[in-house]
């Protein structure tokens, strides 16, 4: 892997045998979140979420963002953030008085799409049970079509659903129904939880690689999107589609995930 130099921050560690550019990053030096990268995710497959937070869930700190599991009206709640949308997401809001609608909400402005190149976090993760933490692209129109190229795909570049294990890279196709089909690399496995750990994927035309702390940890050459697509980050809570308030999801009260950076480089065609 080569050295990429990133001015007052902790530099970038790229596959060989390319040059790339820095062409998006957010490094969180600032007090808050910025509005112009970032949105907080609230919906999931068209309802609101009630374990996710808007505006709340996270602090900045010694230019990193920190997301907490927060106690809010009762229950254990905590912050994930995109930078694009899933059309299928947000709760419809379609006025329309006839017969026939679309239960579809009115579709939102990506703050960052792209395709290809190298997507690579910074980030120290989480160390009690309750809840889990993720870094990830998705296609704002996964499942529209059988044509995981045409409609994209979900890239799973780092999970920790259990504190100091690691959790196979993994993507998914061709939406979330009767038609979704998965394809994992790499095994489940422990990481230290006391330091940073780097996390990127490579993706182009040929298919994707992943990096584990500038080691190659996986590769895929099928299926591959080539369309635009955005960026998650961020963490959930255990059993959030049907119970977050336990014994385990309180106990995660205190705990933090914290995030360095989050880069994305393309490749400098000779």
């Amino acid at each position: 892997m080569q050295k990429y130099e990133v001015e007052n921050h902790e530099p970038s560690y790229l596959p060989d045998g390319k040059k790339w550019k820095l062409v998006w990053s957010d490094e969180f030096d600032g007090d808050k979140l910025d509005d112009t990268k970032w949105d907080f995710r609230c919906s999931l497959m068209g309802k609101r979420n009630p374990s996710w937070l808007w505006r709340d869930g996270i602090r900045f700190e010694n230019s990193n963002i920190i997301f907490m599991p927060t106690e809010k009206w009762g229950d254990i709640r905590c912050a994930q953030l995109q930078t694009g949308y899933n059309y299928m997401d947000e709760p419809a809001t379609c006025n329309y008085s006839g017969d026939y609608v679309w239960p579809i909400s009115k579709i939102k402005e990506p703050k960052f799409m792209h395709r290809y190149g190298y997507y690579e976090c910074r980030c120290k993760l989480q160390k009690k049970k309750g809840w889990w933490t993720a870094f990830w692209l998705q296609s704002p129109l996964i499942g529209s079509t059988l044509n995981p190229a045409v409609s994209g795909v979900e890239n799973d570049i780092m999970e920790s659903f259990t504190p100091g294990i690691l959790a196979h890279h993994a993507n998914h196709y061709n939406g979330y129904g009767a038609d979704h089909k998965q394809v994992n690399h790499g095994e489940d496995r422990p990481i230290s939880l006391d330091e940073y750990h780097t996390f990127g994927m490579m993706w182009n035309k040929d298919g994707y690689t992943f990096y584990v702390d500038g080691v190659e940890d996986g590769h895929s050459d099928a299926p591959v999107s080539h369309t635009e697509q955005f960026i998650l980050i961020g963490a959930e809570i255990h059993g959030y589609r049907t119970q977050f308030n336990t014994a385990e999801t309180r106990d995660v009260l205190g705990d933090e995930f914290i995030v360095d950076y989050v880069r994305v480089f393309d490749e400098i065609e000779e």
